[in-house]
């Protein structure tokens, strides 16, 4: 219905003046018009690429850290697990008042230290804002991540690393040759929920930003909102049908990817 929807003029007017078929239109004023909608496109691309790679390579040595018997290991699971239970409202909302530059925690304990050259505007300069965002994403998601790993790490027998010991195999060897061959799956889940939800992601940029400072911190989902908010419904429609064209495509990618892994094998 909604993709349907994206080749009307489907608005908040309607119900007066009906909903006409206008054929690729929304699409085009998408690509075409210096409303940013490209720059939203772009950015939720970047999104899903950078909070990615700034989740896995920390939860992956985080976890191999906790598999190789660091002490006290089962808190450091709990509390790395814990954030990411917690609402995404309520870490922007938390998060949004630590990084405020004048009432903020973080700038007052700059200030406190007699460190105010690192104060930043962390959520309205454009320097630093996709850094914060990414930060505080990162900060919810690595214990997701780790836990995943873990799980991988478990099934892999002792006796491969056991063997690759005999071998002379030193940590980065056996890393490469044991651990990460066979966390493949582990991975390929990780970046099946890390590229869905990073194509998807509102939140956590609505509420720590709002798209801003100006719309340099937009993202598809959020300018599909804005849209939605002002009654162009079609528009937004439209949105979501290219958020949806971009999901498939990558899954496609994914599902084949995995495919060959398994044949290999």
């Amino acid at each position: 219905m909604g993709v349907g929807y994206s080749f009307t003029d489907w608005n908040s007017r309607s119900v007066l003046n009906g909903t006409h078929f206008i054929g690729m239109e929304n699409f085009k004023e998408i690509f075409t018009s210096n409303k940013g909608y490209l720059s939203g496109i772009g950015n939720t691309l970047k999104f899903t690429i950078i909070s990615n790679i700034v989740k896995l390579i920390p939860a992956l040595m985080i976890a191999i850290m906790l598999q190789e018997g660091l002490r006290g290991k089962g808190a450091y699971r709990t509390l790395l697990y814990l954030p990411s239970i917690l609402p995404f409202v309520i870490i922007g909302l938390i998060f949004k008042s630590i990084l405020n530059y004048n009432t903020g925690l973080l700038n007052t304990i700059f200030d406190a230290l007699h460190l105010g050259i690192l104060k930043q505007k962390w959520l309205s300069d454009l320097g630093v804002v996709w850094k914060s965002i990414y930060s505080v994403d990162a900060w919810r998601g690595i214990g997701y991540v780790m836990t995943i790993f873990l799980a991988g790490l478990n099934t892999i027998p002792k006796s491969y690393y056991e063997a690759a010991q005999i071998d002379g195999a030193n940590f980065w060897q056996r890393l490469r040759y044991v651990t990460l061959p066979m966390l493949t799956g582990s991975i390929m889940i990780n970046l099946v929920f890390g590229i869905t939800y990073g194509l998807k992601v509102f939140d956590i940029v609505y509420v720590l930003t709002n798209g801003g400072p100006g719309h340099a911190t937009e993202v598809l989902t959020t300018y599909a909102f804005q849209l939605y908010s002002r009654g162009q419904y079609g528009m937004s429609s439209a949105l979501n049908t290219i958020l949806l064209i971009i999901t498939a495509i990558i899954g496609v990618f994914i599902v084949k990817t995995m495919s060959k892994q398994e044949v290999q094998q």
